[in-house]
């Protein structure tokens, strides 16, 4: 996964430093060629060391090909934050999961702009590298471990959304005790409550599976939690294979350390 989310990343830059041209799906989301092409890269490597587990890739799923997933399944992203990526800020990432029985147990995330790769393995931790677009996997196990920070209650730092930020966030940051607030795009917000960088990370708006598993797989592994928020309440673990709610999430709040 860490290989492969590199592999992307690399041809993700070598588009993201042309005049690129992007296209609205049908979501009214839009995607462009280096979306694309690092998700036919991520599918044909998953396919030759995993050839047996079902993959959920973003750009597949707008194209109709949902496989059956099953209790074990990966969960592909092959450009989160292509808003990012268009605007040229730099917070966009590579994004790979691995879903066991409705929960993430490994993710990958590589901001190849930032230089930034994240992994970690629920149960066995999580880890951070600078490692530039190009470079192999060898150079990401030399990485440095994450962990979450004790919460300060009262005196939260929270990271929210530089795109999606609504009044109903503003609410339910005042109403946790959010004191101090860090813009970011794309997985990264949840990275960094990982690497203990803030404290807190609530998202009332919409988002897919594949943007989620891999982020919330490296901030449970630093010692994090993800829960679903419905109704004014946090309901339980974020989990995965919604297929009836076509792959979408309930709101959900991240946490970092208790």
């Amino acid at each position: 996964m860490i290989d492969l989310a590199l592999k992307a990343g690399a041809k993700i830059c070598s588009i993201y430093n042309t005049d690129f041209d992007k296209e609205i799906k049908g979501d009214g989301s839009p995607v462009t060629e280096a979306d694309q092409l690092a998700e036919e890269l991520i599918l044909a490597g998953l396919k030759e060391i995993a050839p047996d587990i079902p993959v959920l890739a973003e750009e597949s799923a707008a194209a109709g090909k949902i496989p059956e997933l099953g209790d074990k399944f990966f969960l592909v992203d092959p450009l989160d934050g292509t808003k990012e990526f268009i605007t040229k800020t730099g917070e966009f990432t590579v994004n790979i999961a691995l879903i066991e029985n409705g929960r993430p147990v490994a993710g990958v995330v590589y901001a190849p702009a930032a230089e930034k790769l994240y992994f970690g393995t629920v149960g066995e931790g999580a880890f951070v590298q600078k490692i530039a677009p190009g470079a192999d996997r060898a150079d990401a196990l030399r990485a440095a471990p994450i962990t979450v920070r004790k919460r300060k209650e009262g005196a939260l730092i929270a990271v929210a959304s530089r795109s999606h930020r609504s009044a109903e966030t503003e609410t339910l940051l005042e109403k946790l005790g959010a004191t101090d607030f860090t813009p970011a795009g794309s997985s990264l917000k949840f990275c960094l409550v990982a690497e203990g960088l803030a404290d807190v990370y609530p998202r009332l708006g919409r988002t897919m599976e594949w943007d989620t598993g891999a982020g919330q797989a490296v901030l449970e592994a630093a010692g994090g939690s993800v829960n679903a928020y419905e109704g004014d309440a946090e309901t339980g673990p974020l989990g995965y294979g919604k297929k009836e709610r076509g792959f979408d999430n309930p709101y959900f709040i991240a946490w970092g350390g208790k």
